[in-house]
C-alpha cells in the first residue's frame, strides 16, 4: 500500500506477487517462500511502475486533443473524474488536513532516503520481517539490512525534527 500509493492497485500487485510465487516455486521448501514472495513482490512493484508510466505518457497525450469539438483552454480531464465516494475521511477537516500533512512529510521523507535504506527500512518495520527475512528478500547480508535500517531511522528522525514533527 505505501509503495504504490492506491489501495486497489496494491491488493493488485499483491496478488500479482502471490500468483508468480505459486506458479513458479510451489516445489520450493515452504521456509523460503517468505523471502521469495518479498522479492517477487519487489519486483511486481517495480513492474507496476513501469506500467503505469507507459499509461501516464498516453494519457497526458491524449489528454491533449480536449473533449472533442470543444477544445477549451481550461479544459481539464480530471475534473470530468468523479470522486470517490466510500472514503474513509475523518468528520474534522481541520483532523483531516493535519493528518495529511503528516503522512505527506513522512512519505517525503521516506522518499528521500536511498533506495536500499527505503527498502531495508519499510521491510523491516512495515513488513515485519525479522533480520533474516529482510537479508534473503534484499539479497544481501544481515549486517547489512541492520546497517540500512539504522541509517534510515536516523535520516528519517533528522528529516522530521527539522521539519518540527516528533513522533
Amino acid at each position: 500500500m505505501f509503495a504504490v500509493r492506491d489501495e486497489d492497485a496494491a491488493l493488485d500487485v499483491v496478488q500479482d506477487a502471490m500468483l508468480k510465487l505459486t506458479e513458479k516455486y510451489a516445489a520450493k521448501p515452504a521456509g523460503e517462500l517468505p523471502m521469495l514472495f518479498q522479492r517477487i513482490l519487489q519486483n511486481t512493484i517495480h513492474d507496476h511502475f513501469r506500467r503505469q508510466k507507459v499509461r501516464n505518457t498516453w494519457t497526458t497525450l491524449l489528454s491533449a486533443f480536449g473533449k472533442g469539438d470543444e477544445k477549451d483552454e481550461d479544459y481539464d480531464v480530471l475534473e470530468t473524474l468523479s470522486a470517490k465516494s466510500d472514503s474513509n475521511a475523518t468528520v474534522d477537516p481541520a483532523k483531516q488536513f493535519e493528518q495529511g500533512q503528516i503522512v505527506g512529510m513522512i512519505e517525503q521523507a521516506l522518499a528521500r532516503l536511498p533506495a536500499r535504506q527505503r527498502e531495508a527500512f519499510l521491510l523491516r518495520y512495515w513488513e515485519e520481517l525479522d533480520v533474516a527475512e529482510a537479508a534473503a528478500a534484499m539479497g544481501c547480508s544481515e549486517g547489512s539490512v541492520k546497517t540500512h535500517c539504522s541509517r534510515a531511522v536516523r535520516a528519517l528522525a533528522a528529516m522530521l525534527s527539522g521539519k518540527g514533527l516528533t513522533l
